[in-house]
């Protein structure tokens, strides 16, 4: 009869052991499964592809001082980026600058430099006059259809050269 008692919980112990060593068991597997897709789809450590498309500059008026610029910078990659500054050689005395417009509570505008601008991974940030776009010094002589080179700014992805055609402010710039 001691027999049987002392097997039962010697049959029990090794029991409960195999049900805890399951759980991490399975867990790692549920661990590795998700890891192994998210790599096969080329997700897995790909950094930023980003690709700045769409340049449009806004046709300056007359005595007016700045205008603005928009592109739509796409990152394809898998990781994310920030746009730190855009340049250009082609605008009158001063620097461009990232700004951002938003809408007071008395139904007017303000602009808001940002210092940078987040790209996030498999997503694309579309410049616009209601929202981020970047204000630059005007060029006399710019006309309708004209071509300026930009130079996009990125921490991760480097620098991305573009062009943008100068528009009249009423086409689209979307």
């Amino acid at each position: 009869m001691t027999e049987r008692v002392t097997r039962r919980p010697a049959r029990r112990r090794l029991t409960d052991t195999l049900l805890a060593a399951l759980a991490p068991v399975a867990v790692c597997g549920l661990a590795l499964g998700g890891l192994s897709t998210w790599t096969a789809y080329g997700n897995a450590g790909s950094p930023a592809r980003i690709e700045v498309t769409d340049g449009k500059v806004f046709l300056p008026s007359v005595g007016v001082p700045e205008t603005a610029a928009f592109f739509r910078v796409t990152n394809s990659g898998g990781s994310a980026d920030r746009l730190l500054k855009v340049t250009t050689a082609e605008a009158g005395a001063g620097s461009p600058r990232l700004s951002r417009h938003l809408m007071t509570g008395t139904g007017s505008a303000s602009a808001q430099t940002v210092a940078s601008v987040a790209v996030p991974a498999g997503e694309s940030l579309d410049m616009s006059p209601n929202g981020l776009d970047v204000i630059l010094p005007a060029k006399s002589g710019w006309q309708s259809g004209d071509l300026v080179a930009f130079t996009l700014h990125f921490e991760h992805g480097g620098a991305v050269k573009t062009l943008a055609v100068v528009v009249r402010p009423a086409q689209d710039t979307a």
